[in-house]
């Protein structure tokens, strides 16, 4: 029997039991309730778990789920990863067992959209729709992608903008071509990202020539040291251009290429190298010293805010394979991405289905700014507001040198909010090179560029070659050659080359050039269409075109060469002005000369006589009145001035022999069938046939320019068509006896010939306008394709034209305005006389006389007057003062009394000493 003090002791004991269960039953009770009440959210995350992108991009997303759980009280953000390696099947059956398994709410990943592509058709035929963010997105976006994929979301865009910033570069440098190098994905990838370039390109004027697809490193190549025999690099020394282009390639891979290349020599001076963003952000800031030079494309964002720092000082605490390196776009865009699904899962109210977590995130891109920049998102991508690039320089194995910005609204810009600039910046190119590289592979003394020369042409002035038993001591001469030695003391910089004559046509040269045999051609090549789309071109050095060469007979014409002088306006002026003049003087000179007076045929005769005779200085008549020898020394100096200029034209046309040609029109030639030359080893032959519509067998084939005459005299061809340039010099030195008719058809003109995309072609068309401009081809032409001194004499013996009116108008106003002005004033003087002498035999007309009955009575008086002789011949002054004197009007006919003094004839008049002038009014 128990003590009542134990049983007390039992009885605390157990409640005390009781009691320390029950506050551990309640809290438990509590933790239970609150672990219930925290949301959890799987999301899987497919990446490259072996790559370095695929490493930096895990820590990225860890960083951003374990800065959402440490703030939220509510959700727990759980991470599940798979590695794809790369694979899109392995990223496809990694997304079915997350779905499963790990039952995630949300995929993200899939670096690449191959991958972003298996994902989305799995997750399609799964019954639990979930959305799939992708980093990736396809280098050309389909239209129907969101009908295919709704619940797909992409984090980046297409690779358009990059595409065309590299096209951008490529045309502020003018590179006409580029090597394109990328890697193959095993799924093709590459050829949209190849369309996106070559059409970017196009729209710079330049060309892809050719482009490298290198094996992956793991595949059949596993070894760096086996870089050194893949058949597609040792391609790379074989290419003229020196402007390569890298798009989407592993780091290995990439850096095997550097390698290879930089011992190839292709990584130096002369040379460029661009690589996009995939590449970029692998180097950054870490390069590679084979990189030297070397531009990478990548996308901009602040790198100064404090939420980037922040994120840095976490970033590489926890990524200790990154050495301390900064975390790149690729490495934000993810971070970004966690940080989204942790908003938009703290957004949504709980129990919701997959589709409205699709929906949150949508609402939330719409207007996001994280680290990789600002975005919005639009038809199932998350876009930034415009792409910003930037332009980085590898120097010092770094690449830390950043350059300007360029967006596709602007270009190229110095910053942000400035204006667009054409160059990408301060770039110091491999080799050290601050200008700007060739981009070509450049001649040197070891490769000396090979340059074609015609070897045999119809014009030995345009081109010459001297053969010599040693192909290598050929000499080369000629109008061609000078220009091409001009151009190269032009050149800032030497140019090794080496001459190979070609005795083949010139189209085989073309051919040449545009299999690479020649890298140019130096001769008289002509600028054609057909030819432009295989060969560079400079600027042509001569004009060119089609020319018709006939033979010249003499005019046969002549019979009426004596009229030619002068025009047949000038003829009729000439005969009119002497009419007139012929009749002023035989109204002036009847009434006072006796040789003027008898029958008025006689009279008539003598004027015409005196008046013809004046034009050879012949005449014998004397000059009775003063106004006669006035209108007479105005005609002798129009008459002078005549005979002169009639004289001087007639002797140049009849001293110039006239020739014409026999062969008038190109039709004439066709409807003939006419056989006709032409230069055996052109283009002219196509073009007479093809354009012109000769038949081919009137067409002959002459290879030499001595042997046209030949043709030409025994008849064989009427007609020959030569290219301007050659149709001068055969004018040059065959002037006398023939000569080009027809407006000529023109061409491209003469020019040198290039590969395609040279950069040397542009300094030869440099240096041509500088000659063009200072003459200096100019006096090569006068000096090699100048005339012979015969045709230099007759380079003006084209036949003078006649004479025109307009050349005399004036002398002719002057001798017609004196003639009419003295024939006005003898009239004025005589109708005076005839006033006075009517009024002093009282038979003054009355006011109202008929017109007709006076008019014939003045025609009366000045035809039935007597004529009197003087003893000496008149003079000006005596007429003056017979003018004056009061004795007109006093004298009658019939009386010689004082008070009734005689009345004068015109005669008497004109001829009245000067003594007579005593008595005056």
């Amino acid at each position: 029997m128990s003590s009542p003090s134990a049983n007390l002791y039992k009885v605390k004991t157990i409640w005390l039991l009781s009691s320390l269960l029950i506050y551990l039953f309640i809290i438990l009770s509590n933790g239970v309730a609150a672990q219930n009440d925290i949301s959890v959210t799987n999301v899987g995350a497919i990446i490259d778990l072996n790559s370095r992108i695929g490493k930096e991009q895990k820590v990225a997303m860890e960083i951003a789920a374990e800065s959402f759980n440490n703030k939220s009280s509510t959700h727990e953000l759980i991470l599940h990863f798979r590695n794809s390696l790369g694979e899109p099947f392995l990223a496809a059956s990694a997304a079915e067992e997350l779905i499963k398994e790990e039952k995630v709410q949300v995929i993200v990943g899939m670096e690449y959209w191959p991958e972003a592509v298996q994902v989305a058709d799995h997750v399609k035929n799964q019954s639990q729709v979930v959305p799939v963010v992708s980093f990736g997105a396809p280098l050309i976006t389909p239209p129907i992608i969101q009908h295919r994929w709704p619940f797909l979301i992409r984090m980046t865009s297409d690779g358009s903008a990059q595409m065309k910033c590299i096209a951008d570069i490529v045309a502020a440098y003018n590179w006409k071509r580029v090597v394109v190098i990328y890697e193959d994905d095993g799924y093709g990838g590459y050829v949209g990202l190849l369309s996106l370039l070559s059409e970017a390109l196009q729209d710079a004027n330049a060309k892809i020539e050719n482009h490298l697809v290198l094996p992956r490193l793991n595949s059949s190549v596993s070894e760096p040291a086996k870089w050194d025999e893949v058949e597609e690099l040792l391609k790379l020394p074989t290419f003229q251009s020196r402007v390569f282009i890298v798009l989407q390639s592993s780091l290995p891979t990439v850096t095997n290429l550097f390698r290879v290349a930089k011992k190839m020599g292709l990584v130096r001076r002369e040379s460029a190298w661009i690589f996009t963003e995939c590449i970029t952000s692998l180097l950054n800031p870490q390069g590679n010293d084979d990189m030297e030079g070397s531009l990478g494309i990548k996308t901009y964002y602040n790198e100064s805010s404090s939420s980037y720092v922040e994120f840095q000082k976490e970033f590489q605490t926890k990524y200790a394979e990154g050495n301390n390196s900064k975390p790149g776009i690729y490495t934000l865009r993810a971070y970004d991405t966690i940080n989204v699904i942790s908003q938009a899962i703290e957004r949504m109210p709980n129990n919701t289905a997959s589709t409205s977590l699709q929906d949150m995130i949508s609402r939330l891109l719409s207007n996001y700014k994280g680290l990789s920049g600002d975005m919005h998102f639009n038809k199932g991508e998350a876009l930034l507001d415009s792409p910003r690039l930037r332009i980085a320089n590898v120097v010092d194995g770094k690449m830390n040198r950043d350059l300007n910005f360029w967006t596709p609204n602007v270009g190229f810009s110095e910053g942000l909010d400035t204006n667009r600039v054409d160059v990408v910046g301060k770039v110091i190119w491999p080799g050290n090179l601050s200008r700007t590289p060739k981009g070509w592979a450049m001649p040197s003394v070891e490769k000396p560029m090979i340059i074609g020369v015609p070897g045999k042409t119809s014009f030995s002035k345009f081109v010459k070659v001297e053969y010599k038993d040693n192909p290598d001591e050929n000499t080369y001469d000629g109008f061609c050659i000078q220009i091409f030695y001009k151009v190269l003391s032009h050149l800032n910089y030497p140019l090794p080359y080496e001459f190979q004559a070609h005795n083949g046509t010139y189209d085989e040269l073309v051919e040449k050039v545009h299999n690479k045999i020649y890298d140019a051609v130096i001769g008289d090549i002509t600028v054609l269409a057909d030819r432009m789309d295989k060969v560079e071109f400079t600027q042509p050095y001569m004009g060119s075109g089609l020319s018709m060469i006939v033979p010249k007979v003499t005019d046969e014409e002549a019979t009426w060469m004596f009229m030619k002088p002068f025009t047949w306006d000038m003829w009729v002026v000439t005969s009119s002005i002497l009419i007139y003049t012929m009749l002023v003087v035989w109204f002036l000179e009847r009434p006072t000369n006796p040789e003027f007076g008898g029958p008025l045929k006689d009279q008539i005769g003598t004027a015409i006589w005196f008046t013809f005779s004046s034009l050879f200085f012949a005449h014998r008549e004397k000059v009775y009145s003063n106004l006669t020898r006035v209108v007479f020394i105005v005609w002798l100096f129009v008459v002078l001035i005549l005979t002169s200029s009639y004289t001087a034209n007639l002797s140049s046309m009849l001293t110039v022999q006239r020739l014409k040609p026999n062969v008038t029109d190109i039709e004439m030639l066709k409807r003939t069938n006419a056989t006709v030359g032409l230069d055996g080893d052109s283009f002219v032959y196509k073009y007479m046939v093809e354009v012109l519509e000769f038949k081919e067998v009137n067409l002959m084939n002459i290879s030499s320019e001595y042997d046209y005459t030949g043709y030409f005299k025994n008849k064989t061809i009427l007609a020959a068509f030569l290219e301007i340039p050659y149709a001068e010099v055969f004018l040059n030195k065959y002037c006398d006896g023939y000569t080009d008719n027809t407006p000529p058809n023109r061409f491209g003109g003469l020019s040198f010939m290039f590969q395609k995309g040279s950069p040397i072609a542009r300094d030869f068309t440099m240096a041509i306008l500088e000659l063009l401009e200072n003459g200096e081809i100019k006096k090569l032409q006068n000096e090699w394709l100048s005339p012979e001194e015969e045709c230099t004499k007759n380079s003006t013996s084209n036949r003078p034209e006649s004479l025109s009116l307009d050349s005399f108008s004036g002398l002719y106003v002057i001798s017609g305005a004196t003639s009419t002005f003295c024939f006005l004033l003898s009239l004025a003087i005589w109708l005076r006389r005839f006033q006075l002498q009517e009024t002093n035999e009282g038979n003054a007309s009355p006011s109202n006389e008929n017109i007709w009955n006076k008019t014939v009575r003045i025609v009366k008086f000045f035809k039935l007057r007597d004529l009197e002789i003087p003893n000496r011949s008149p003079t000006f002054a005596s007429y003056i003062v017979d003018w004056t004197t009061p004795r007109w009007g006093d004298y009658s006919p019939t009386s010689n009394t004082p008070e009734q003094p005689p009345v004068f004839t015109p005669a008497e008049i004109e001829c009245t000493p000067v003594e007579h002038t005593e008595t005056r009014v």
